[in-house]
């Protein structure tokens, strides 16, 4: 990056990392899942969760928090700056749009990254406590997907949210996609599918267009479960990709990630104040 466009970034992740809701989402979740542990170690005939148990109980917990993360993230990047006016002033210094764009989301992108961490780790403290150092490692691949599914939201955030001037539009354009990842992906798929008799086959391929599906498949793999609890998806995943699941997913999820920076660049690019809007 140029270095217009670090300080750009240096910014960016100053306010992000010292923002309400971030800071809000952080103790969700590392409340919700020091209780997942908690109730994990009841349950374990060892008296400890350990890392490997705990990471698949807070796996429907990341589906729902993380994304909601990267989304809010995303769709605040540019609408703050142009509610407030002061993405006019940004560009009139000696910055091009792609300084600005890239450098919003390396910050964001870090500041993403900072937070995750931080929970990881602190609930990885909590976990080494309670039940020693089990599957330390799944703990730490769970941990490197999850984070590819924050910045492949909030790469989806900015593309959602890349027409709104406002906050109140930027955050109704995160929202909607969080319900139609979230709710609308799995409910809808299931529903049609039992609606018009899917097979397995076209079920496997309908994952990869919703991200939260392939992060679901990824991680899955990364904690050795097994992809039975995705029913007749899930297995024909592992009876048709065998050992490229993971390559594969791992690369839809990349694609998602590409796919809608380059949408969002090319949305930004063509009309950075929205004028038109």
């Amino acid at each position: 990056m140029t270095r217009g466009a670090t300080v750009l970034a240096a910014k960016e992740f100053r306010e992000a990392a010292s923002s309400r809701w971030l800071l809000s989402f952080l103790a969700a979740f590392c409340g919700l899942g020091a209780l997942l542990a908690v109730l994990g170690s009841w349950t374990s005939p060892l008296g400890g969760a350990g890392f490997g148990r705990t990471s698949a109980a807070l796996l429907n917990l990341v589906l729902l928090i993380v994304p909601l993360m990267g989304l809010v993230a995303g769709g605040l990047a540019f609408a703050l700056e142009r509610e407030r006016r002061t993405l006019e002033f940004l560009l009139s210094l000696p910055l091009r749009p792609a300084d600005v764009f890239w450098g919003k989301f390396a910050g964001a992108a870090a500041a993403l990254f900072v937070a995750l961490a931080g929970a990881f780790a602190v609930l990885g403290v909590f976990l080494a406590l309670r039940g020693g150092l089990r599957d330390a490692g799944v703990y730490g691949a769970f941990f490197l997907v999850t984070l590819l599914l924050a910045l492949t939201s909030l790469a989806v955030g900015m593309l959602a949210a890349a027409r709104s001037r406002r906050v109140a539009g930027a955050l109704g354009a995160a929202l909607g996609a969080w319900l139609a990842l979230v709710f609308g992906g799995d409910l809808g798929l299931l529903g049609s599918a039992l609606a018009v008799r899917l097979p397995p086959a076209a079920l496997l391929a309908a994952a990869w267009l919703n991200p939260l599906s392939l992060y679901r498949l990824l991680a899955l793999e990364a904690l050795a479960c097994d992809l039975d609890v995705l029913g007749p998806a899930g297995l024909c995943a592992r009876d048709a990709l065998g050992a490229w699941l993971k390559p594969a997913a791992a690369a839809g999820l990349f694609a998602w990630l590409g796919g809608s920076l380059g949408a969002a660049w090319t949305l930004f690019r063509r009309d950075p104040l929205r004028r038109g809007a």
